[in-house]
């Protein structure tokens, strides 16, 4: 188990991780969005061992992770800004990486190098950035750790990669019972791979909770009437978003959905349906209650 208690990270003057706390359990994919500059990649530094917090603790099943090799040799962290010994080739890195994980596959590791389809005796500077990125993935997946930390892992994939490495980490997570943190500044990115989702920004954990629990909190309905209506026709319950065409509405609403679904149907209508709620509409109106506007927190994924 991961715990994070009250860390704090400064950079001189500039604090990049203020008082964040959480708990992230074995076995689990822990997503974390936010903006460029929120401090998701100073968390994942802070988890891995590589800073130090400034104040706080950071624990990997109740040891401290800074300046402990015991726990670092359990865990890998591939950043945003890979690295690779100047003229190596995927063959020389695995070298490497087998010298720090007692657990490397070298197994997996050809296995997932034909995969990928990349060649192990290529130099990697003459890599494409996607392909970089690839083989950064496929190291770390080779070294069998409890603990998978990947910073923007997606970015640079094709569809057909992402789909690739998300199903090696979920199998890892499965079978066994590693655990996963990704960050990334895209939500749809994270949607269908993440047990528990963490909202990052200024360098706070604003909104953290299980998947489940977000895709539950909120509904969607779409409810039609053949006699003209206006949103004041339902001003008895908690509506978070009212669009109506013509004679036809759809509403975001919080609450008890049984029982709202009952209230609503008392309202004859000529049509009730319950729509699927995306996590991005989720976010938006959880963090409208929070206090916070969903658009100046986190960018949306055309501007990425």
């Amino acid at each position: 188990m991961i715990q994070v208690q009250q860390a704090v990270k400064r950079f001189g003057s500039i604090t990049a991780l203020s008082n964040i706390s959480c708990r992230i359990e074995k076995g689990s994919v822990y997503g974390m969005v936010g903006s460029n500059g929120a401090g998701k990649s100073t968390f994942l530094r802070l988890v891995s061992g590589v800073y130090k917090p400034d104040e706080g603790q950071v624990t990997i099943d109740g040891a401290s992770v800074f300046d402990n090799p015991a726990v670092k040799a359990r865990l890998v962290f591939v950043p945003d800004e890979l690295f690779f010994l100047p003229g190596s080739t995927l063959t020389r890195m695995a070298v490497l990486y087998k010298s720090f994980y007692p657990h490397f596959d070298e197994e997996r590791f050809h296995f997932l190098t034909n995969s990928f389809q990349l060649d192990e005796k290529r130099l990697i500077h003459g890599f494409s950035k996607g392909m970089r990125r690839q083989a950064a993935t496929l190291l770390a997946l080779s070294c069998r750790p409890d603990f998978y930390f990947f910073d923007e892992t997606f970015d640079g994939l094709d569809p057909v990669m992402r789909r690739l490495v998300k199903g090696l980490i979920n199998e890892d997570v499965t079978d066994k019972n590693a655990t996963a943190i990704i960050t990334s500044h895209s939500l749809r990115e994270l949607e269908d791979t993440c047990d528990q989702l963490a909202l990052l920004h200024k360098g706070g954990l604003i909104l953290q909770s299980n998947v489940q629990d977000l895709k539950t909190s909120l509904f969607k309905v779409q409810i039609a009437f053949d006699r003209p209506f206006s949103e004041e026709l339902f001003s008895s319950l908690q509506v978070e978003n009212c669009r109506i065409n013509g004679g036809v509405a759809q509403l975001i609403l919080r609450g008890d959905k049984n029982m709202i679904l009952a209230r609503l149907k008392q309202l004859d209508p000529i049509l009730l349906d319950v729509l699927p709620l995306n996590l991005e509409e989720i976010f938006t109106y959880e963090m409208k209650e929070l206090g916070y506007s969903f658009e100046d927190v986190l960018e949306k994924e055309a501007e990425s």
